[in-house]
C-alpha cells in the first residue's frame, strides 16, 4: 500500500515561518532532558521527606517517566539537538535506551499512519470501547500487569517456545533476555546506590513503583488521545491524528512536554516538540481549526472513546 498522504508545509506556511518552526536548537532539548529529570529528582525527594505526599509523588514521576520517552521521540526524528550525534548520544543515554529499536518503529508508523502497516494500529483500532473494557484496562495498568506482560512477557513466552522445542531456552529468549538483563541490571545498581546511602526503599516507590503503574496507565491515554477514533485509510492529513487541548493539570499529571499537539506532529515531522504549540497557533490563525482533529481535554476525549 502506498504511504499516507502527507501535508506539504508550503501550503500552510510562508518561508519565514517555517524556518523559525523547523530551526534547531543547540540547548532548548538539553534544557528539556534536564529539566525532567530535575522534576523527578524533586518528586522523589519530597515523597522521601513527607510520606503523605508519596501518591502525588507516584504521579509526577510516572508522567516525567513518560516524558523521558517523548524526548527520546524527538531525539528518534533527529530534533532533540542540532548535532545529530549529541542528539543521538543524549536521546539513548538520558532518554531510553529503546532509541535505536523505537526509530525504524516509529518512522513506519508515521509512514502509514492509521493504515494496514501502521504497526501502532492495533492500539487505536479498538476504540470506542465499553466503560466496563476501559476499567479492566485501567486496573491492569495501575496493578502492574500491563508492565509485566510488556517487559517480561515476551521473555516469559520464548523461553515456553525453547523448552517445547527443545531448544535451550537462552536461545529461544534471543534479545529479549539481553534487553530484559539490562533492564534489571539498571535498577539493581539504581537500588544498590540508594540503598548505599540507607534509602533503598526510595529507589522501589518512587522509581520501579510509578514506572510499573502510572506509565503505563498515561501511556493508555496518550495513545487513545492520538488516534483513537480516526478513520482508517483517511486522506485528509489534518485529520489523520488528533490534538487535545491539555489544562495545566493535564500537561502536569498526563502529557507533558506538548505531546498533546500530536495532529502537529503528524503534519509536520521536522518541528521540535517545543514548537509544536506554535505551529498549532499558526494553523488556527488561518481558520482551519473545524478542519482539524482535536478534542477540548482528556476527560471528553476518554468519554468519547468509551461510549460503545
Amino acid at each position: 500500500m502506498p504511504a499516507a498522504p502527507r501535508a506539504q508545509p508550503q501550503a500552510f506556511f510562508d518561508a519565514e515561518q517555517w524556518r523559525a518552526l523547523t530551526e534547531r536548537s543547540s540547548w532548548r532539548g538539553l534544557w528539556l532532558v534536564a529539566h525532567c529529570w530535575g522534576v523527578i529528582g524533586a518528586a522523589m525527594w519530597a515523597g522521601a521527606t513527607w510520606p503523605v505526599l508519596i501518591p502525588l509523588a507516584v504521579v509526577v514521576v510516572g508522567t516525567r517517566q513518560l516524558g523521558l520517552f517523548i524526548l527520546m521521540h524527538d531525539a528518534a526524528h533527529g530534533l532533540l539537538h542540532s548535532d545529530r550525534r549529541v542528539n543521538d548520544f543524549v536521546g539513548h543515554w538520558f532518554c531510553s535506551s529503546t532509541l535505536s529499536r523505537y526509530r525504524p518503529y516509529h518512522l513506519q508508523h508515521h509512514r502509514y499512519v492509521q493504515q494496514t502497516e501502521d504497526p501502532d494500529l492495533l492500539l487505536s483500532a479498538p476504540f470506542p470501547v465499553t466503560r466496563a473494557s476501559f476499567r479492566r484496562k485501567a486496573w491492569r495498568d495501575l496493578s502492574g500487569q500491563t508492565f509485566y506482560k510488556q517487559r517480561f512477557g515476551g521473555l516469559v513466552a520464548r523461553l515456553r517456545q525453547g523448552r517445547q522445542a527443545g531448544k535451550p531456552s537462552a536461545l529461544a529468549a534471543g534479545q529479549e533476555l539481553a534487553r530484559d538483563g539490562r533492564f534489571l541490571l539498571g535498577n539493581a545498581l539504581g537500588f544498590a546506590v540508594f540503598a548505599a546511602a540507607g534509602a533503598g526503599w526510595v529507589w522501589g516507590v518512587l522509581w520501579l513503583l510509578p514506572m510499573v503503574t502510572w506509565l503505563p496507565f498515561v501511556t493508555r491515554i496518550r495513545n487513545i488521545a492520538e488516534h483513537a477514533l480516526v478513520a482508517q485509510n483517511e486522506a485528509d492529513p489534518l485529520r489523520q491524528a488528533r490534538t487535545t487541548q491539555a489544562s495545566g493539570w493535564e500537561r502536569a499529571l498526563i502529557a507533558p512536554y506538548w505531546v498533546n499537539y500530536h495532529l502537529e506532529h503528524h503534519l509536520f515531522t521536522q518541528v521540535p516538540c517545543w514548537k509544536l504549540r506554535q505551529a498549532h497557533a499558526l494553523l488556527q490563525a488561518q481558520g482551519l481549526g473545524a478542519r482539524m482533529t482535536t478534542q477540548p481535554g482528556y476527560l471528553p476525549l476518554l468519554r468519547l472513546a468509551t461510549a460503545a
